[in-house]
């Protein structure tokens, strides 16, 4: 290599995320508790039907209660947690507003995230984790649950908790599996 040149980055570091969470992180980080997970699950599903690819953003009130949520899918598979913070941001401005004024967070935000393979934690869901942590601090929420629904069930990334149902393989509705095409981007929100 000739003298100032700079080398050429290879295809992993150039792939990797800008903005991680590695799982011990966000286990230290004390990110509260569900007190019933299966239940925000099966209702975040339900509501929602996410397919892979389909991020659910939720606002639960002080007595885990919904107050909002929002669905979307990401076209440009991006793992930069900076723009998956922006795209969180975005969502939660559109279904409820800001709580900076307080003092302390009051609502906690959960993110379930459907996707392919297993539960495991990957460089993807460390990018999700980092936008979440930072959409709540710029929305005055605090950080809740972040979730997988993948083919294996659902599992809270940092808290080992997981259950079987509701699965990503069951968020197919009876005209996908007719051969008709799956919609390419989902738009839902809902506020109580």
């Amino acid at each position: 290599m000739a003298y100032g040149s700079v080398p050429s980055p290879s295809p992993r570091a150039s792939s990797r995320p800008g903005r991680v969470l590695e799982p011990a992180a966000w286990a230290a980080a004390g990110i509260p508790l569900l007190r019933n997970p299966r239940e925000v699950v099966t209702g975040l599903h339900a509501r929602h039907l996410p397919t892979p690819r389909t991020a659910v953003v939720a606002v639960l009130g002080p007595d885990e209660r919904l107050a909002a949520s929002a669905s979307f899918t990401r076209r440009a598979v991006t793992s930069d947690g900076w723009e998956l913070r922006n795209a969180l941001l975005a969502q939660l401005r559109r279904v409820i507003p800001h709580d900076l004024r307080r003092r302390s967070p009051v609502r906690t935000a959960v993110l379930l995230y459907c996707r392919e393979g297993d539960g495991r934690w990957t460089e993807m869901d460390g990018a999700w984790m980092w936008a979440l942590r930072d959409a709540c601090v710029l929305h005055g929420l605090r950080c809740g649950a972040y979730i997988t629904l993948t083919g294996a069930g659902w599992r809270i990334l940092g808290e080992g908790r997981s259950g079987r149902r509701p699965r990503s393989s069951a968020c197919h509705p009876g005209p996908t599996h007719a051969g008709l095409p799956a919609p390419t981007a989902l738009r839902h929100a809902a506020v109580r």
